[in-house]
């Protein structure tokens, strides 16, 4: 069912193809060096095959980083289900055929929801497979949608913001755009802390409803990225940090929970020299995969929060880091990620 493509960068890439029920799945391991892969399964749209594929291997990749800066005891692994044909076969066939996928890879690559996906899936999913995450919490253990857990830790990362700058959240400007599971949640705990918002979303709808609840300013999404605020917060997809909008950036920092928000590590770069603080998305937004990795080695809530809310000290150390060695905060967090994955496991595991 598996087909494996060659691939220079991961561990190992596989293609499956299902005209049956109109959906091509992309399986990308990264790197196992800490554990087996962990990563979610997102269900999308794309264009083309290449758009697909290539969102694999970026998203496996900030796996990788996310877990090890998460100090989580597996690898980077991410799976895409190109959404070719809709409607021509049930979720329940497709989650059932991506379960098939999972058990046929023995446990190298585990899987969670993602964009697209839901925890009902997931429960799919386990019927023909126990390498899962993502489940309805059972008595004692985490589990369910992670999103809450995604959305508590872009805020502790923004609170360790305001910390090292010495501000409190009262009259903070925080513009958050895409207001999904995690961008919704985030501004409830902005509002809560005293945050003033402004919002977007590609959903009118929604972005009336939350700005309604939170007492926020609704804008267009083309005009979010431009907002003159202290902290923008990206919330949706990946690669809005790009040559295009970063020179329309009004934002004193950039905090937000979406994957892969530079479209290239020069963009980071290039934000550093505008002055703009970008906080690495894949240390901010751990929150979600702390969960699923937790819930899969059988802990409870309470170590969840425990490990969630050290995202908060973590950026702290990035940020006095970056301070001392006059470094981009990006560009620190990548030395630490890489001498992660360049020590010996065992010792590291010890200490």
């Amino acid at each position: 069912m598996l087909e494996q493509i060659p691939s220079q960068t991961h561990e190992a890439v596989y293609r499956a193809d299902r005209p049956d029920l109109g959906v091509t799945f992309f399986i990308a391991l990264h790197s196992t060096r800490l554990g087996p892969a962990f990563g979610g399964a997102r269900m999308w749209r794309y264009q083309t095959e290449a758009d697909a594929l290539s969102d694999a291997l970026r998203l496996s990749e900030g796996m990788t980083y996310k877990n090890a800066m998460a100090e989580l005891d597996v690898g980077g692994g991410k799976s895409v289900l190109w959404l070719r044909e809709p409607g021509k076969a049930s979720r329940a066939a497709i989650f059932t055929a991506f379960g098939d996928i999972l058990e046929e890879l023995g446990g190298r690559y585990i899987s969670a929801e993602d964009v697209g996906t839901s925890v009902a899936d997931m429960q799919v999913v386990r019927t023909r497979t126990r390498h899962i995450a993502g489940l309805p919490p059972a008595e004692g253990r985490a589990g369910g949608d992670p999103s809450p857990w995604t959305a508590l830790g872009v805020f502790c990362a923004m609170q360790a913001v305001l910390d090292d700058a010495g501000r409190p959240w009262r009259g903070v400007k925080v513009a958050v755009q895409g207001l999904g599971a995690v961008g919704g949640r985030l501004c409830g705990l902005l509002a809560e802390a005293g945050a003033d918002l402004i919002v977007s979303d590609v959903s009118g709808d929604r972005a009336m409803e939350v700005a309604e609840r939170y007492s926020a300013v609704m804008v267009d999404p083309s005009l979010i990225l431009r907002a003159p605020v202290d902290i923008l917060a990206p919330c949706a997809l990946g690669g809005i940090l790009n040559p295009q909008t970063i020179p329309d950036l009004n934002a004193q920092y950039v905090v937000g929970a979406a994957n892969n928000q530079l479209a290239t590590p020069e963009d980071g770069d290039q934000l550093a020299q505008r002055g703009v603080l970008y906080v690495p998305d894949y240390v901010a937004n751990a929150g979600g995969i702390i969960c699923a990795v937790e819930e899969f080695r059988g802990r409870n809530a309470d170590r969840v929060d425990e490990k969630v809310r050290v995202i908060g000290p973590r950026v702290g150390d990035i940020l006095r880091l970056a301070d001392q060695q006059g470094r981009a905060p990006f560009r620190v967090a990548q030395a630490m990620v890489d001498d992660i994955l360049a020590a010996p496991v065992l010792a590291r595991v010890e200490a």
